[in-house]
This record gives C-alpha cells, sequence and structure tokens, in this order.
C-alpha cells in the first residue's frame, strides 16, 4: 500500500500531466480532454481532503500547495474550454445550420414521394488554400457536418487529409483550366453527400 508521500508525489506527477495534457488538448493534438487524470486526481485530493489529521505538518503543507495549483489549473482549463466551445458554435454554426436545412428539405421530399435533391448545403471559394486556412477548415467542418446527417461514416476524414486533398485540387484546376479561384460545393444528393469543385473565372 502506497505511503502519503508516495501518494502526495504522484499527485504531483499527475498534475503537471494534466496540463501538459490539456496543453495537447487545446492546441489540437488531442481529440478530447484528459479525463481520466483529471477523475484520478479529484479522487486523491476528495481522499487527503478528508483524511487531513492523518498527515504531518509537512504533509499538510504539500497538499495545500498541491491543491491550490490543481485549482488554478482547473479554473483556467475551464475558462480556456468555455473560449474553444464558444468558438467552435460560432465558427460552425452557419455551415451546420445550412448542413441541417438541407438534410430536413430532403426528408420532406422523401416523407411526400419526390425525387431528393437537395440544394448547395454550403459554398466556398478558394485560391490559395494554404493560406485560407480559416475557409478551408469551415468548408471541412461542413463537409463532416453534412455526413452526420446523411448517416455517412467520417471516421477515416482527417483534417490533414481533406487540407491536402482542397490544395491538390485547387492547383491542378488552375493548371488545367487557367483560372485564377475555385469554388467547392457540399450538397446531398438522394442521401449522399457530394463535394464538387467548380472552375471560377
Amino acid at each position: 500500500m502506497a505511503t502519503i508521500d508516495e501518494e502526495l508525489s504522484q499527485l504531483e506527477r499527475d498534475i503537471r500531466q494534466l496540463k501538459v495534457e490539456y496543453d495537447q488538448f487545446f492546441g489540437g493534438g488531442r481529440k478530447r480532454p484528459p479525463n481520466e487524470i483529471e477523475w484520478r486526481i479529484e479522487l486523491t485530493v476528495k481522499k487527503y481532503g478528508e483524511r487531513a489529521g492523518d498527515m504531518k505538518y509537512g504533509q499538510r503543507f504539500r497538499y495545500n500547495n498541491l491543491t491550490q495549483t490543481y485549482a488554478k489549473y482547473k479554473d483556467i482549463f475551464r475558462k480556456r474550454m468555455q473560449r474553444k466551445e464558444e468558438a467552435t458554435v460560432q465558427r460552425h454554426f452557419g455551415a451546420a445550420a445550412k448542413a441541417i436545412e438541407a438534410q430536413r428539405l430532403a426528408e420532406a421530399q422523401a416523407r411526400a414521394g419526390t425525387a431528393v435533391s437537395v440544394r448547395p448545403a454550403f459554398r466556398i471559394t478558394c485560391s490559395e488554400p494554404e493560406r485560407e486556412t480559416e475557409k478551408v477548415e469551415q468548408l471541412f467542418q461542413a463537409f463532416v457536418d453534412a455526413k452526420k446527417l446523411a448517416g455517412e461514416d467520417v471516421t477515416r476524414l482527417t483534417h490533414a487529409g481533406f487540407n491536402e486533398f482542397v490544395r491538390k485540387k485547387t492547383k491542378d484546376l488552375q493548371k488545367q483550366k487557367g483560372c485564377t479561384e475555385v469554388e467547392y460545393i457540399i450538397e446531398t444528393v438522394d442521401h449522399q453527400v457530394k463535394l464538387k469543385a467548380l472552375v471560377k473565372a
């Protein structure tokens, strides 16, 4: 069975690791927040919060410092998470709303027995995708949202692969057609999501 000092040392390591993994999450290197480590920290903090009388003065001092550090990090993480969620909602609301509207129209047409052909759910124009990262990100999110709404598998879609596709497709069309801009259109036809690239003059 671990001693109090050993468990406090593990708590210290967990708090350091929590900060590292949250930084990775907010930086895009992790898909999910480090909930497992946070849960483990919470258990240890609660355990020794209820057993303060079992600790020596030096151990209590160390425990208090660690819990203060954890509380400070937790507040920072909470604020960053809130900003991240607000930014995500603002950035993707337009694309998601259009995709939802398209899906509802498709379902209504299906119920009515009419041909399911939905107008473009999202469109965007690119000339230099490598510099227009925000546009490409919006296109990617709209594409993912539309596929999810259509019940299609999105597990193989990645930011990197999509970015490379848009970059290469844009350059190829510019070279072949002598155009400056390429318009990308996401549309749902017969419950299938299609991404089209059209030459702009």
